[in-house]
């Protein structure tokens, strides 16, 4: 099993590229279900998820074909032979329930195993399955599978979410732009690869109106037709690389990025000061005078300070000056990064979902483990910070989530390798 070593080596300069959205792209993959014409995506990340992804497509008989090295996904549902997401391709990633929705619009029926992915909660089906009842469909749990109906086809409807989940919020809406009638979705998940999403289903004929908003008005169309997308930048990746010089010093330009898809989190990083400037070309990022200052951090859906990106401040906050309260309200069990910082010389008490992270003026190198995608590369930039070698082990998580890791971060100066497993 593959490793990755790090070894503290002071300020980072340069320039990073910032990949396509994994969760974006994940997410319109699913959409070539809903036509038989062709979907064609541009700016696709190069990820281990986009190719589990592209296996399950596959597996219910579309065609899909990776171009360009992987940054041009050209897909096929003209001549699907399966309506059966399969437990065995669905398990190693939650957004594979994403093709629940689609199948059951066009098809009027669907078969979708539970999902898997990082263990970082529950994360139930059941916000999923009550937008779609909203819309008509009939929907079963056994052996688990969900298998969902709707005879006479979907109809519209209003339904407001009890929580304004984005894996929920992107089903229904894929779903109800072939649903007869208008469909209203309140409490809908503002994020930006949702509204990414409505970009590309209106290139395919999708009548859509409000995203970005807690209210999204879908008019179901008999038809979808083909297009071609770019995804979105991936703001995550963005955020993570946007710490590196926070933690390091120095001054790092990421290319592509935009203020608009990380405001609170850039404001989060100036309370701790860290300057974050646009520029023409992307995101420019420096520390501004010696030692970060502590900030408290409460995770809340967008536009407030992204879950995904939790465990990487908990980095930086290690060696803040003071102490930080980090509060996680979206996912339970995602504070399972903490033990292994602390291995490396951090002070950190978790009660619950809440912990509380008292600076210490250096993290010391350690042997620590990744537990999920966004911890294992929260661990390589605690060891860019740390004296001495860090060796982070069970990096199949980062392969997740992040492409060329190892290349982008010694582009900037970071003294880091990978090292195949025996």
């Amino acid at each position: 099993m593959d490793s990755i070593l790090v070894t503290g080596n002071g300020p980072l300069n340069g320039q990073i590229p910032i990949a396509g959205a994994k969760n974006a792209c994940l997410t319109l993959m699913p959409a070539t279900l809903l036509s038989e014409e062709p979907l064609t995506l541009t700016n696709a990340p190069r990820l281990s998820d986009i190719k589990t992804m592209t296996a399950l497509l596959q597996s219910l008989g579309a065609e899909v074909s990776s171009l360009q090295d992987g940054q041009v996904q050209a897909m096929s549902s003209h001549d699907l032979t399966s309506q059966t997401a399969d437990y065995e391709i669905v398990r190693k990633m939650r957004a594979s329930n994403l093709v629940l929705g689609p199948l059951l619009a066009r098809f009027g029926h669907a078969v979708v195993s539970l999902p898997g992915g990082c263990a970082i909660g529950a994360r139930p089906m059941d916000l999923h399955v009550e937008g779609l009842e909203a819309l008509g469909a009939e929907i079963e749990l056994k052996d688990g599978y969900l298998h969902a109906k709707a005879p006479g086809g979907l109809k519209g409807g209003v339904h407001e979410m009890r929580f304004a989940s984005v894996g929920a919020t992107e089903n229904i809406v894929m779903a109800a732009t072939l649903a007869k009638g208008t469909t209203v979705l309140k409490n809908a998940a503002r994020e930006p690869e949702i509204v990414d999403l409505v970009e590309c289903l209106r290139k395919m004929g999708a009548q859509i109106a409000g995203e970005g908003t807690s209210t999204i008005e879908i008019q179901g169309v008999d038809r979808l037709h083909g297009a071609t997308h770019q995804v979105v930048i991936d703001r995550i990746e963005l955020g993570t690389y946007m710490l590196a010089p926070a933690i390091c010093g120095g001054e790092v330009e990421l290319l592509g990025g935009r203020m608009r898809l990380v405001e609170s989190f850039a404001a989060k990083l100036d309370a701790a000061g860290v300057s974050v400037e646009e520029t023409d070309k992307g995101l420019k990022v420096a520390r501004k005078n010696g030692r970060v200052r502590a900030v408290d951090v409460v995770t809340e859906p967008f536009p407030g300070f992204p879950t995904d990106l939790q465990a990487q401040m908990m980095a930086l906050m290690c060696t803040a000056e003071g102490t930080s309260v980090l509060e996680e309200r979206i996912f339970e069990n995602r504070f399972m990064h903490a033990p292994e910082l602390v291995r490396m010389g951090a002070d950190i008490e978790v009660h619950g979902g809440t912990a509380t992270v008292t600076g210490v003026e250096r993290l010391k190198g350690a042997p620590v483990m990744a537990t999920d995608l966004r911890a294992s590369v929260s661990l390589i930039l605690a060891g860019l910070a740390a004296e001495g070698e860090t060796v982070v082990s069970r990096v199949y998580h980062l392969d997740r989530g992040y492409e060329h890791v190892v290349r982008k971060l010694e582009g900037v100066g970071a003294k880091i390798e990978r090292i195949k497993g025996q």
